[in-house]
């Protein structure tokens, strides 16, 4: 694909000291990985909606569902200021052709889960369930996009899962952006059918349904429900019993195909997988190996055997 994949990422963590005390969060674990193959768009809501480097730092008070964001010490309240600003910075970030947003963890404007809210009368019961001003109010405008942390990023499962959400979300936008086409459609469906399957059976029988009844519906309709369906799916983690489902039904494509040894070795690994023996790479490695040689065509436009670039080694990990 021709246009750049572009994540939103706060600026701190690309190594910009824009962070209260001057400093920066670089956050190499997620720059050091994707460096070479996204585009990224930085964000630092605090200075933006006027806040100086350094400066007082802020937090959120009130309650989780009704919280004003002030200085910590004089009490400032930059909650109007910091909406205003946000409303026109999501009107651009609209235009941006975004894949994601990384935001900044335990951060009062930009932390997307787990934030700290204290009370507004002083007291002792702090809440932990808070959401950065700036994160409520991008994932409130951009419900679909995939987001994550920096933090729950280390985690590797987490980092897959929300790579690979990134990496379809660029492909669909390559489908929406361009003219909507009942082609284009089911070319996209057809090619993510096994991806889709690892993440999120009953969604990917409503998405197929949707995709076969789609010439009686307004184009727009079409696919703007596809595209809430396609985030519903991917949003579910894959697992070890649900990829090991779908490695079956890819095996079925050239099981007639295989010699005996062939299948046998096929079925040993796949179970080997299921029991978290060995990493996912391994199968897959095993079943494109079998549609080059065997010519499955079908498989090879399978986004599921190749979802993302093998350099980023998100399947490397059992």
């Amino acid at each position: 694909m021709d246009n750049p994949i572009r994540i939103g990422i706060s600026t701190c963590l690309l190594g910009e000291k824009v962070r209260y005390d001057g400093g920066h969060a670089h956050a190499h674990h997620v720059t050091a990985l994707l460096a070479d193959r996204v585009e990224f768009h930085p964000v630092c809501p605090e200075v933006g909606c006027g806040m100086g480097i350094p400066r007082e730092p802020v937090r959120l008070v009130g309650t989780p569902e009704s919280c004003r964001l002030v200085g910590r010490e004089s009490g400032a309240d930059w909650t109007g200021r910091m909406t205003a600003w946000a409303q026109n910075a999501l009107d651009e970030l609209a235009d941006a052709g975004l894949c994601g947003f990384i935001f900044k963890a335990k951060s009062p404007s930009s932390g997307m889960t787990r934030i700290k809210v204290y009370p507004e009368n002083g007291g002792q019961s702090v809440s932990h369930a808070g959401v950065g001003l700036f994160a409520r109010l991008f994932m409130e405008r951009f419900p679909l996009l995939p987001v994550e942390d920096e933090g729950r990023l280390h985690d590797i499962g987490l980092r897959a899962n929300f790579l690979e959400r990134v990496f379809v979300q660029h492909r669909w936008n390559s489908v929406f952006m361009a003219e909507k086409t009942m082609k284009g459609l089911i070319n996209f469906h057809t090619s993510h059918k096994m991806l889709l399957r690892s993440h999120d059976i009953p969604t990917y029988r409503k998405m197929g349904s949707l995709v076969a009844g789609g010439k009686t519906m307004p184009r727009d309709e079409l696919f703007d429900h596809y595209g809430r369906l396609l985030a519903q799916a991917m949003a579910h983690k894959p697992t070890a019993r649900k990829n090991a489902d779908v490695l079956m039904h890819a095996m079925g494509y050239f099981k007639a195909m295989l010699t005996a040894d062939e299948k046998q070795e096929c079925l040993e690994i796949i179970e080997n997988y299921k029991k978290e023996m060995i990493p996912l790479i391994v199968p897959i490695t095993l079943m494109n190996h079998y549609v080059r040689k065997y010519g499955v065509h079908y498989l090879k436009d399978q986004c599921y055997l190749a979802p993302h670039p093998l350099e980023l080694k998100l399947r490397n990990h059992a």
